[in-house]
Order: C-alpha cells, then sequence, then structure tokens
C-alpha cells in the first residue's frame, strides 16, 4: 500500500466516524502529492456533502469520474446527490453515457435499477434489472433486486418465480428467504422450513441470522406450528435487538417533553405557503396498524398523490441542531422564521418524489407520530390521520415484521407494547389539542364499515366522496411496504383473530387503542 492510499484510507475512516476536519485534512495532503488522484477527490465530494455543501461535492465527484470514466463509487455517489437535488434525470444521463462508452458493464444497470427504485420508480428500474440479470445470471443478489421491484409492482407470480430463482442459485441466500416470506399472502411449505433450517444452520453473520430467524417463523407459521414459529419471531427478535439497541427509556423521555407542547404555542400555526387547498397529509401512528391501506384508500382520490413511507420529516429533525434528549426543549425555542424555513424544506424535500400536480400528497412514515407537534408547527395546514389498531394483533404484527437493520425499533413484546403506549400518549395529546387536524380512524372499523369511515376521512380533509375509495385494490399504483400484496386485495378482516394462535406465549396488552369511535 503506498503513502498516499495509506492516507486515504485513514481519510475515509475519519470520514465513517463524521471526523470531517480530519478527513478533509487528510485528503488535501494526499491532493498536494497526488493532484489527479481519482478517489481523493470522490471522498472530497463526500466530505463536502457530509458539510451540506453541495457544489463543492458534486465538482468532487465530477472530477473524480473525469480523471476515472470507469469509477463505480464515484458514479454512485454523483447519482445518489444529483437525485437529493431533484436531479434523478441527469443522473440517468450519466449512466447512460457510462454505459455506452464503457460497453455496458454491470455496475450501470445495477446503479441505473438503485437510481429508479430509489426514486420510487420500479417500472423504470425494470429495464436496467433484466438486463443485469441476463449479465450475472448465476448471482443472487440481482435475482433479488428484479423480485423486490416486481413485488413493488404488484406482479406476485412474477415476484415469487424471481425469488426462487435467487434460491435455486443459492439456497442458504438470507435476503432471498426474507424476501420470499416477506410476500405474507404467499404460504411457504414444508420443503421451505427444512431449507430455512439447512440455511440457518451455515447463516455467515448475526445479520444473516436475524432474516432467517423471521423468514422460518413465518413458514413455521404456516404450516400451524404457532409455539416454534413464535420462539424463531423471538429469538431473531433479540438478535435483531442486539444489533440495532432501542433505548425505551429514551423514548418515554422524549415522548412526556413532546407531549407538553400540545398545548403549547404550538397551537397557533406559522405562515406558510403550502395554503389551506392542498398539502402534506400524514398517516401516522403503529407500524402494522393499517397505515398502508388507509394511504391506498386515499391514492384513489382524484386530489390526492400517495408518495408512501418518507425520510424526509426525520431529515428536517436532523437539522435542528440539539442534542437528542434536549430535541423537544429546542423545536419549542425556534423562531417563526425558523419555523417556516423547516416547513419549506420538507416541501421542497419531498418534491423529487412528486408525479403528478394533485393538490395533496400523503406522507405515510408510521413514526412520524414521534414528531407531530413539530408538524403543526413547520406545516400548519398539514392533516394528520391518527391510525390505530388493537394492540394485541399490532404488536404481534409489528413483532413478526423485519424491520431495516438501521431501525433502531423494540425487539422484544414488552417493549413493543410500551412503544404502542407512548404512540397512544402523545396521539391523544395532540388530538385533544389540535381536533381540527388529528383525525383518529381504526382500522377495525375501517374494514369493517368501509363507506361510513372513508366518508368521514375525506370531510375531514375538505374533499369530495369518491366511490373509488371503495376499491383501493383496484389501484395499480407501486407500493414498498411489508403490506403491499395484502391492501392489493379487497378489503376484509380475515386477519383479525390470527394473532390468538399466538396467545399463550403472548403477554396481555396493558393499553388499549383508546376510546375514540
Amino acid at each position: 500500500m503506498t503513502v498516499s492510499s495509506t492516507t486515504l484510507a485513514a481519510a475515509g475512516n475519519a470520514l465513517a466516524a463524521h471526523r470531517l476536519e480530519q478527513a478533509d485534512r487528510l485528503v488535501r495532503a494526499a491532493l498536494a502529492v497526488h493532484p489527479n488522484d481519482p478517489e481523493a477527490w470522490r471522498l472530497l465530494g463526500c466530505i463536502a456533502r457530509a458539510e451540506g455543501k453541495t457544489e463543492e461535492a458534486e465538482q468532487g465527484f465530477r472530477r473524480a469520474i473525469q480523471l476515472a470514466p470507469r469509477h463505480a463509487l464515484a458514479h454512485a455517489d454523483l447519482c445518489s446527490l444529483l437525485c437529493d437535488l431533484d436531479r434523478a434525470g441527469e443522473a440517468i444521463a450519466l449512466l447512460d453515457r457510462a454505459a455506452a462508452v464503457q460497453n455496458q458493464p454491470a455496475w450501470t444497470h445495477s446503479l441505473k435499477a438503485a437510481t429508479w427504485m430509489g426514486e420510487r420508480r420500479p417500472h423504470d428500474a425494470l429495464p436496467a434489472l433484466e438486463a443485469l440479470v441476463r449479465q450475472a445470471p448465476h448471482a443472487p443478489v440481482p435475482w433479488i433486486s428484479l423480485a423486490e421491484a416486481l413485488q413493488a409492482l404488484g406482479d406476485l407470480d412474477r415476484a415469487v418465480g424471481t425469488y426462487r430463482k435467487a434460491l435455486s442459485i443459492d439456497p442458504y441466500c438470507a435476503p432471498a428467504w426474507l424476501g420470499l416470506a416477506g410476500l405474507r399472502v404467499v404460504r411457504l411449505e414444508p420443503a421451505d422450513v427444512t431449507a430455512i433450517e439447512a440455511a440457518l444452520d451455515r447463516a455467515p453473520s448475526d445479520l444473516a441470522k436475524v432474516q432467517l430467524g423471521y423468514a422460518l417463523g413465518k413458514a413455521l407459521g404456516d404450516q400451524g406450528a404457532y409455539e416454534a414459529s413464535f420462539r424463531h419471531f423471538e429469538r431473531a427478535n433479540a438478535l435483531r435487538g442486539r444489533l440495532t439497541p432501542h433505548d425505551p427509556e429514551g423514548l418515554d423521555r422524549f415522548v412526556r417533553a413532546m407531549a407538553q407542547m400540545a398545548h403549547s404555542r404550538f397551537a397557533t400555526p406559522a405562515p406558510s405557503r403550502e395554503g389551506g387547498t392542498g398539502g402534506p397529509i400524514f398517516i401516522v401512528g403503529m407500524p402494522r396498524s393499517g397505515s398502508t391501506l388507509v394511504e391506498q384508500i386515499l391514492a384513489c382520490h382524484p386530489r390526492i398523490e400517495a408518495l408512501g413511507e418518507l425520510f424526509e420529516l426525520q431529515g428536517v429533525a436532523k437539522r435542528i441542531k440539539s442534542a437528542p434528549e434536549a430535541l423537544p426543549a429546542a423545536i419549542g425555542s425556534l423562531s417563526t422564521g425558523e419555523y417556516s424555513r423547516l416547513g419549506e424544506d420538507y416541501l421542497r424535500s419531498v418534491q423529487r418524489y412528486r408525479r403528478t400536480n394533485r393538490p395533496f400528497f400523503t406522507d405515510k412514515m408510521p413514526a412520524n407520530w414521534q414528531w407531530v407537534p413539530l408538524i403543526r408547527r413547520i406545516l400548519p395546514n398539514a392533516r394528520i390521520i391518527d391510525i390505530r389498531r388493537d394492540p394485541a394483533p399490532c404488536c404481534l404484527s409489528a413483532f413478526m415484521t423485519y424491520f431495516n437493520r438501521g431501525t433502531p425499533f423494540p425487539a422484544s413484546l414488552p417493549d413493543l407494547m410500551r412503544y404502542y403506549d407512548a404512540c397512544i400518549s402523545l396521539m391523544d395529546a395532540m388530538r385533544h389539542a389540535h381536533p381540527a387536524h388529528v383525525h383518529p380512524l381504526r382500522y377495525e372499523n375501517l374494514v369493517a364499515q368501509p363507506e361510513q369511515e372513508v366518508r368521514r376521512l375525506l370531510d375531514f380533509l375538505k374533499l369530495d366522496f369518491d366511490p373509488a375509495c371503495l376499491n383501493p385494490h383496484e389501484n395499480a399504483r407501486p407500493i414498498f411496504t411489508p403490506s403491499a400484496q395484502q391492501v392489493r386485495r379487497p378489503m376484509g378482516g380475515e386477519g383479525f383473530e390470527r394473532w390468538r394462535h399466538y396467545a399463550p406465549w403472548f403477554p396481555t396488552p396493558h393499553a388499549d387503542a383508546g376510546p375514540f369511535p
């Protein structure tokens, strides 16, 4: 390893640890010796991006590509930046040029597919994914990516076949088993149980053990082996909790502080350009509470565009300079102008996902319940739907769902119920303080009396009733959540009693969904 490469490796480590000044100093020292080192320019772009200097970041990535036209990482970094800047078209054009010059290397198809999927456009990703599996037919990962796109598009049969193709290449592939099990409406067979058990015995990492544990829990449940199923979910959750710890005490403190704001000056909204004839509709609550169904219903209305689960609000919250435990107080101390700027930042950041000029759009990130006091202040005309489901089926379903490894979500049923209580507590406070902006909706009522509840929901949004909203399963839009296949079926209560199969091992919930109708 050369002195320059050693310096750049140290710079990369410093960047990963967010020691930006040290990383910048190391990279510039390397460039002083080798001014045309493409990796140094790429790292310089990464540092600038981490500092929020997007123009400098773009210059660094483009210089790296100019010096090394085959530099896949530099292309990936520039594509990611361009997408964040709502310039996905430029990112795709960049990859098209790279593919044309370099005779269609596999990494250009991979990056193009990832770019389109990141933009929530699986239709556009399909050609690149199909080209990728043609170029690398014996690698399981491209087949998994293709299956995920097909799943988002609702092509269930092809998604199943594609996951099975990946497993025919590598029968021990944890992400493929997790993806197949995640289809939910697809029944796994006894042979699948045996195959997943064999894969679990050979799992190469804790992450693979977690993924295979969830898959095996689903497969055993399909066979009626409910205690064995529960125990595998229990072990998988416990291991996931060690990989991505959740802090229940910290969440309780945060929620108590946020709840104190419910009757504070948040009740007096700041000015906003979003106006009263459109804007965001937030669908919040527990995971597995019915938020995807609610969004699918609203997506059928001609004045609403569904954007799915967005991380943009959490990104806005991170811009408030504060230690996590002091964040509620920091939010409460901002000026009217700062609130307005944060609202504008949010609206600008979600624009990249808009495909229509419909006046309303949904953001159905369930965890945004924690940020409802912030929403009320920075987006005073936003509407908030508080979706709730009875605690036992809701918590059990969340317990049986694999969440991204970067998500610090409760990993035990007691902690899940505590999380449920926290959600109910904050949303009750916000609903009572802001009844014109927070709409209560019970999942069980929605499924049992869809027209009545849909009319109530649209009245809250001040929108005319549209009969299409009663047939959400007919909407063919892409869906990226675990409920994607379930909401493509007519509404029904077939899953209401499923949790009872696991009741002997399930602690009794100590909260309920609340008294509202």
